[in-house]
């Protein structure tokens, strides 16, 4: 990748993505138990493991690492101190590692994306996770099919939480870049461009297409569209006023 970003996030498992070895227990709601950052701050043979591989790596290029699922500051702390400490562990025996690592976190749960003005202060930058926090938002299991009606990410609300943190963050000199379908959806971009966001992370086989959007788009007309979807009352209404502005 020779000086091209390239971002890392730490093990990111439970809910939807299961690691069968490592044998935790079955929990009645995974999505909100056990998992992500949680797993690795109480297993930290396995986090401060991983961290130090990072950390190793960060000398050969441009590494930026995200903490998935943090839900307080204190998780964030936390998993910086240990960071920090595997760091100066690695110093001290002479490993090279880069002195200009960001470290950042994943936006996934809405009492982060309601206080992201306080997590901008100490983060480097952002990465809004939409699958899980339309979810979270909504209370509604993105997997269970009779709920699906529900995962909604033009709705309103989710588009307050995204400003909230495109704010925040810009507020601070940070970015906040977007992981999830939503970043790819071609009734979505329009809106996160006008919102601010400063990068768009999806599948490959979706950027040829996006990009190609993007290119007909213009940010200060997509910032007064996006205005006037955060005062509609419905995900139908967002939509709407997308593809008549822009013609999707």
């Amino acid at each position: 990748m020779a000086d091209k970003p390239v971002v890392v996030r730490t093990l990111d498992i439970g809910g939807d993505k299961e690691l069968p070895y490592l044998n935790l227990p079955k929990e009645m709601n995974p999505f909100l138990g056990f998992r992500a950052i949680r797993l690795c701050l109480e297993e930290q043979d396995i986090f401060r493991t991983q961290l130090r591989a990072l950390l190793r790596a960060s000398s050969f290029g441009n590494l930026k690492i995200m903490f998935p699922m943090i839900a307080t500051l204190d998780e964030f702390r936390q998993a910086k101190v240990i960071l920090e400490e595997e760091k100066q562990a690695l110093l001290t025996n002479n490993v090279n590692v880069a002195d200009n690592i960001e470290v950042g976190i994943m936006v996934e749960i809405p009492s982060t994306a309601i206080l992201a003005d306080q997590f901008a202060k100490e983060v480097d930058f952002f990465s809004i996770g939409t699958n899980d926090l339309i979810q979270y938002t909504m209370a509604a299991d993105r997997m269970n099919e009779r709920v699906s009606y529900l995962y909604q990410p033009y709705n309103p609300s989710i588009l307050r939480l995204v400003k909230m943190v495109i704010d925040a963050a810009h507020n601070e000199g940070k970015w906040t870049g977007m992981c999830g379908e939503m970043a790819g959806d071609e009734i979505a971009i329009p809106l996160l461009l006008g919102l601010g966001l400063d990068e768009f992370s999806m599948s490959a086989t979706s950027i040829l297409r996006a990009r190609a959007q993007i290119k007909q788009l213009t940010k200060n007309e997509m910032a007064l569209l996006a205005n006037e979807a955060l005062q509609m009352a419905t995900a139908d209404e967002v939509a709407q006023a997308v593809r008549v502005s822009c013609t999707v």
